[in-house]
């Protein structure tokens, strides 16, 4: 008596059909999967900024009750010729005058919990001068956003 197991030739062994029923679920799994971990950027960047670098970096905790200002060049301007700097608040080019109506909206629009922890991101370009940064500064004091984080990066490393 053979074991069709240990068949000698092609004829009389048999050849198990692969099994793709789990197929979906898992393509499925592998979507959702991306879905949830992946972040969307919600504003366009009107200006271009390059962040300064720093030695004491740590992350910003809380998304949620983080508002972001980009200070830099507007995009396409040539560095020579443009040496104005513009402030962007969400899609918008914006005025000193504008951040306190903005953060008021911001905060209005978050809950309790995280308008205590409103943070302020200033995502500003190391060129900048700090005499736009301390009108900015002086701006959120007024609005009582007083928790105020600098973008920047680690020494050493390039982004």
């Amino acid at each position: 008596m053979r074991n069709r197991y240990f068949a000698r030739n092609s004829e009389e062994r048999d050849v198990p059909m692969l099994n793709t029923s789990s197929l979906p679920d898992l393509i499925f799994t592998v979507l959702f999967f991306f879905m949830i971990v992946t972040h969307m950027r919600d504003v366009d960047l009107k200006v271009h900024y390059e962040v300064p670098q720093g030695t004491e970096v740590t992350k910003l905790g809380h998304k949620s009750s983080v508002v972001h200002i980009y200070v830099g060049r507007r995009i396409g301007a040539t560095a020579g010729k443009d040496d104005e700097f513009f402030i962007q608040l969400n899609n918008n080019i914006a005025t000193i005058d504008d951040i306190k109506a903005f953060v008021e909206k911001e905060r209005s629009q978050m809950n309790s919990e995280d308008q205590g922890r409103l943070t302020v991101s200033i995502k500003a370009d190391r060129d900048v001068p700090m005499g736009l940064i301390a009108d900015i500064k002086e701006v959120l004091q007024q609005s009582y956003a007083l928790r105020i984080n600098y973008s920047a990066t680690e020494a050493g490393v390039r982004n």
